[in-house]
């Protein structure tokens, strides 16, 4: 037993007690993920992560510049599939991902959960937009019985109004706050740096333009478009009229490809990403790091070239253009963004230099150098 026989213990003991109590008891937090779901976690014992998809790599990048995904034992191969030419700028920086174990879809009925068990997984990070596919495939439940804690970050489906708090949770979760302070200031700034300039036109000044979802992915399909989600309410916010936000009650939709030829349509924008090892015989453009301006204006000029495509509007007038697909997934939107309001107010943005903007990007937060096309316009 410890006696308290004089006044100064009180002073010298008693705070070492409690201190000891205070950082026992702040070992655990409590989030909220974008989910609305709280979760308790010790970011010091997040040590093994399981990613839902392998493009939230994207992000991860952010909070870590000098290893992203040393604490990444496994995801699913979208990264590697539909992103190849990001995978290999991140596998030549750190060949140990290759390690990372490829665990498919979580959702389907084949996933592994004794697989993720073996990893020793402290936390498998989700996609808002799989909510519904995580319940009821009952994986939620399953990863909580073995207590694997799980949170939601949402870049996809409101990336205006999730993408701050997303990060937020997660530079509490893993343990880089700082990191992703140091983001939000830089994302918040470049995102005010269209916002009020938009703000000032009118609904009569704002173009109509049409999102083609993956265009020429497959060669004979049109058309898939976001609704008022996504990559649409970028075009909202860039000083556009989305024609899916007023069209398309969801995320996105599939159009019959005549109400292009039919609805004033003054801006045509297809999103596009390396494709061509998923998918050889796409006639996508090939955007990404590894693209090259010559194939990619080769490639969208033959999208524009479709049947019927050379006499819309949007294409006589050069308003026709490719947008790197993923940055529909990616706390980067502000780049499309800023690239978006460009093409439809290059006066009020003469100023404005969005590929500057993603070197700098680059440059500050990503342990990858910048190269390769991530928009073109057609010539």
């Amino acid at each position: 037993m410890i006696s308290l026989k004089c006044s100064f213990i009180k002073k010298c003991v008693l705070p070492v007690f409690l201190g000891v109590a205070f950082n026992a008891f702040a070992e655990v937090i409590e989030v909220t993920d974008i989910a609305g779901r709280k979760v308790s976690v010790d970011p010091d014992k997040i040590q093994n992560i399981v990613l839902g998809e392998g493009r939230l790599a994207y992000t991860l990048a952010l909070l870590d510049k000098k290893n992203p995904l040393a604490r990444v034992v496994g995801w699913k191969d979208d990264l590697i599939q539909y992103d190849p030419d990001a995978y290999r700028k991140y596998l030549n920086a750190f060949p140990e991902i290759a390690k990372i174990e490829n665990l498919g879809s979580p959702y389907t009925g084949d996933y592994s959960l004794e697989k993720i068990i073996t990893l020793n997984t402290d936390l498998f990070i989700l996609n808002l937009g799989n909510l519904l596919k995580a319940q009821e495939s009952g994986l939620l439940t399953k990863l909580d019985k073995v207590g694997i804690k799980v949170v939601f970050v949402d870049f996809r489906q409101r990336p205006t109004q999730n993408t701050v708090p997303s990060l937020l949770m997660l530079g509490k979760v893993l343990g880089r706050e700082k990191e992703a302070n140091a983001f939000i200031d830089y994302y918040v700034e470049q995102m005010r740096s269209v916002n009020s300039v938009v703000l000032t036109k009118t609904p009569e000044e704002r173009p109509m333009v049409f999102i083609e979802q993956a265009a020429g992915y497959n060669p004979d399909k049109c058309c898939n478009t976001f609704g008022a989600a996504n990559l649409g309410r970028l075009v909202d916010e860039a000083g556009g009229i989305n024609w899916g936000s007023r069209k398309i009650p969801g995320f996105s939709g599939k159009v019959n490809p005549e109400v292009i030829f039919t609805d004033k349509i003054d801006y045509i924008i297809g999103t596009g990403a390396n494709w061509s090892e998923a998918n050889p015989n796409t006639a996508a453009v090939l955007l990404g790091y590894e693209a090259t301006p010559a194939l990619a204006q080769t490639r969208l000029k033959a999208l524009a070239d479709r049947k019927g495509w050379s006499e819309l509007d949007a294409v006589k007038s050069k308003h026709f253009y490719s947008m790197y697909h993923q940055f529909y997934n990616s706390p980067y939107h502000f780049i499309a963004l800023q690239t978006f309001a460009k093409w439809f107010y290059p006066e009020d943005f003469k100023d404005l230099d969005p590929e500057a903007k993603f070197v700098e990007l680059h440059d500050k937060f990503l342990p990858i150098d910048y190269s390769g096309v991530f928009w073109q316009k057609l010539d």
